[in-house]
């Protein structure tokens, strides 16, 4: 029974991971069935026996996308050291200019949350607790005195809208910003939003 169960789940896995692939590549609005089933040699049947439509394909997928990003943001900010440079480290993985992957999926998710209504519920999941786990890390540094910041939520707000914009110049607009410029944006932004005094340049 335990060998059906971890089968069934290794599978489910496996289409959620394809359908993530197609929707990068394809985009929602082209995606079909037949590509997530052709993309790991199996049938139309098998990928509808798991989720009987697309729509509640793609929402598992974002869903699935989701719960590794938030898993991998709590990672970094459950370190066991100062609250400034947890928040760093989340903030340099999230940005475009950093090593998080699949901003053109998110991207894509956004504009079909405008009409899907599970969808959108998916990436305002994510974005409420996004916000919140920022928020939660610039308190706790906030209490230990390590910079100032009167208002953690909206700082969190902010800080997240500008990497959100950031990701759609780099990744839709091919040359608009240069990394570098946008690194240091995202580094002025902290550095404004905390308090701190600013880092000389890195030669």
């Amino acid at each position: 029974m335990t060998r059906v169960r971890l089968s069934v789940a290794q599978r489910r896995g496996d289409l959620l991971r394809a359908a993530i692939e197609q929707i990068e590549a394809r985009g929602v609005a082209a995606v079909r069935i037949a590509d997530v089933a052709s993309a790991l040699g199996v049938s139309n049947a098998l990928v509808l026996y798991h989720f009987s439509s697309k729509e509640q394909l793609v929402a598992a997928a974002f869903r699935h996308a989701a719960e590794g990003d938030l898993a991998h943001l709590r990672k970094l900010l459950g370190r066991r050291s100062p609250a400034l440079r947890r928040l760093r480290s989340a903030v340099r993985w999230y940005a475009p200019t950093g090593q998080a992957k699949g901003w053109r999926l998110w991207i894509e998710g956004w504009a079909a949350a405008l009409r899907d209504p599970v969808l959108r519920e998916v990436a305002q999941d994510l974005d409420r607790q996004w916000k919140a786990a920022l928020a939660g890390v610039i308190a706790e540094g906030v209490a230990d005195g390590e910079f100032r910041c009167p208002d953690p939520a909206g700082t969190a707000l902010r800080l997240t809208a500008l990497l959100d914009g950031l990701a759609v110049q780099l990744t839709s607009y091919a040359g608009a910003v240069p990394r570098a410029r946008a690194q240091e944006w995202v580094e002025e932004a902290l550095t404004r939003e905390l308090g701190l005094t600013a880092e000389p340049p890195v030669p």
